[in-house]
Order: structure tokens, then sequence, then C-alpha cells
């Protein structure tokens, strides 16, 4: 049970900080709203690993430190840094000047369509079959449908910020590629690895300051409360559910929350901000979950043959 509400909450939050974003943007810029939301993400995990201290306990029975001690570990968060959030951040908060929430949100459904791109032909720790690949190319085609090509004529602000949802899940997708290369095998507890990765972010986005938070903002209660729930809820305390739920579940349980995510982002912009899509908008998004399902192994093409593996 703890681990469906965790689930379900982190959903729920993942899928409104979308809706968060188009709120903060009418008082603070996109660089604002990027630099608060990892500085606070960063602060809540900093907090839970102070109270908590979580360590790996080593062959020889000996607990290790806290944090890693060995300089390319820290060199490798620094690039996770970079493409798990100063990038995708960046790129979703500009891209929400010039696109719905709803939108967004389609758009964030396409990780899991990078995620085997990069796996598979940049970092090769996975290998897809036809079923995987069927999969990867409609989710593909299903982007191309949501973009509605044949109603743009030249590269308009909507189109540029589709393409930045897209470099978004791009980064998230050699995110994910490259933490299994050169991080998933090394003894670093689910906490701390959370708060390497945003804690990092966060000292990027403070030498970035001069140029991303250093300009006038217009707060009110709305647009102050979508930060906190940005950086303490989405950018804090959902890595941490995030972690408990990959630990009860597996990857593939937990990669489902792909499936929420845009359910409660569609539904949060319709409802709260009167956005609405165009027909071609849901359909392309049916296409990629259903990309998903083939990429991810949950279908496949044909009959399956007994003992082989598609993955």
């Amino acid at each position: 049970m703890s681990a469906w509400l965790q689930f379900l909450a982190m959903g729920l939050v993942w899928g409104s900080s979308f809706l968060f974003m188009k709120v903060a943007l009418e008082g603070v810029s996109f660089g604002q709203v990027a630099w608060s939301r990892t500085v606070l993400g960063a602060i809540a995990l900093g907090l839970i690993v102070l109270v908590t201290r979580p360590r790996v306990t080593g062959a020889d029975g000996v607990p290790g430190p806290v944090l890693p001690r060995e300089k390319a570990v820290w060199g490798h968060f620094l690039v996770v840094a970079f493409t798990t959030c100063v990038i995708p951040y960046l790129c979703f908060a500009w891209a929400e000047q010039y696109v719905s929430s709803s939108l967004a949100s389609i758009y964030n459904a396409t990780t899991p369509i990078m995620t085997a791109l990069m796996a598979t032909l940049v970092f090769r720790v996975e290998r897809l079959g036809g079923s995987r690949w069927f999969g990867v190319g409609l989710g593909i085609v299903g982007v191309l449908v949501v973009i509605g090509p044949w109603q743009l004529t030249a590269l308009t602000g909507s189109l540029a910020g589709q393409l930045a949802c897209l470099v978004a899940t791009l980064c998230y997708g050699f995110t994910f590629g490259y933490q299994r290369r050169f991080l998933s095998q090394r003894p670093i507890a689910p906490a701390t690895f959370a708060f390497l990765s945003i804690g990092v972010s966060a000292l990027v986005m403070l030498v970035l300051t001069p140029w991303l938070a250093l300009s006038p903002v217009e707060l009110d209660w709305r647009i102050t409360a979508s930060l906190l729930a940005l950086g303490v809820l989405g950018t804090g305390l959902a890595y941490i559910w995030n972690i408990n739920v990959l630990r009860a579940w597996g990857p593939t349980g937990t990669s489902t929350v792909t499936y929420v995510t845009p359910v409660v982002g569609v539904a949060l912009g319709m409802a709260l901000l009167g956005e609405r899509l165009s027909w071609h908008e849901p359909v392309g998004a049916a296409l990629v979950l259903v990309g998903i399902l083939f990429a991810q192994g949950r279908l496949r093409l044909g009959r399956r043959r007994s003992g082989v593996s598609a993955g």
C-alpha cells in the first residue's frame, strides 16, 4: 500500500508540474523557474540525506561513506546534472512560454522512447527485438502527429516550443542510459543518488545565477506555491518516492508512471487553465503510449516464442 500511495503521489506531482510551470511563468522568467525548482529540490533532498545519513554496506560488512569519495563519480554526476535537470528544466520552462501545459505533458511521455534509443544506439546497454523497435518507430510517428507538420509553414514559436520539449526528453533518455552505464553498479544509497543528481544540478544553477535568476519578479501566492511545489515536491520528494517504488516494484512497474503524468497534465491544463487540444494531439499521444507499450515489451508483434527475450 505504501508503494501504491507513493506511485500515485509521484504521478500526480509530476503530472502537475506542467501546470505549476505555466502558472509560475506569469510572474518569473523561464530561467528563474528552472533555477528555483532545482535549488529548492536540492535543499529538500539535502535535508533528507542529512537526517537519514544513508549508507551502503560493503562486502566486508562495513558501512560505506554517506557521499562517494571517488573523483570519477562526481564527474559522472556533473554530466548527469546537465542532462537530468539543467538542460531539460530550462527547455520545458522555455517551451511553456509558447505551448500549453497539456501539450508539454504529452511530450514528456516520449521519455521511454528516447530512453530506448539512447540505451540501444548510444550506450549499448540494451538490445531491442523487432516488437520493441516497432514501438520506437510508432512512438516517433506519434510525435510527428502531435506536431502536425501539415499545419506549419515556418519555424513558429509553437514549433520551437515543441522541439524544446523533445530536447528535454532526449536529455532524460540520455540520463537513464548514462546512469545505467556508469553509475548504477556503484554502492551509492538511493537517497544519496537522488541528492547528488539534483544537488550537483543546483550547484550548476547557482553558477548560472547572474544569467538565470537576477531579473525582476512579480510574486503572489499562486506563483510562490507553484515554485515551492515544483521544487520541494516535484524535484525533491518525488525522487525519493520514485526510488522507493523502484525498490518495491522494479524498473518495469515504476516506469508505468509515464502513463499517468500526461493524463494528469492534460486534465489539469483543460480544467484549470481552459486549454484545448486539437484533434491530432490526443491521437498522436495515443500512438506514443502504444509505442511505449511495445518499446517496453508489454505488447509484442505476433506470438511470443518461449525462452526468447525481446530485450
